[in-house]
């Protein structure tokens, strides 16, 4: 069974496309280090140590956007690009699990 067909990516310029890889990023290491979810102390500590590049070359991303001119966030289609990359799932490991997860 072959898996459902996903929607296409939307047209971004690079630096839509540097800040949403960036994004993810540290969404991604916030999940890991989230003290709500279970796992270990270095593998967070691991994560910890990396956000700090991560953030950086979001904040550089965002820089490179307003210097370009770019000053307005198209969030309609940031968020098609975000489901996209499965960034509802990638997201929802920052959020404090529900009681039923625990």
């Amino acid at each position: 069974m072959l898996p459902p067909e996903l929607p296409p990516m939307p047209a971004l310029t690079r630096a839509e496309g540097e800040l949403i890889d960036h994004y993810l990023e540290v969404v991604d290491l916030l999940g890991r280090i989230n003290p709500a979810r279970p796992g270990d102390t270095y593998r967070g500590l691991r994560a910890a140590q990396a956000l700090v590049s991560k953030a950086t070359a979001l904040r550089e991303a965002l820089a490179l956007m307003h210097q370009r001119g770019e000053h307005e966030v198209h969030a309609p289609t940031l968020a098609r690009a975000l489901r996209v990359l499965d960034g509802e799932r990638r997201a929802a490991r920052v959020a404090l699990p529900s009681d039923s997860d625990s």
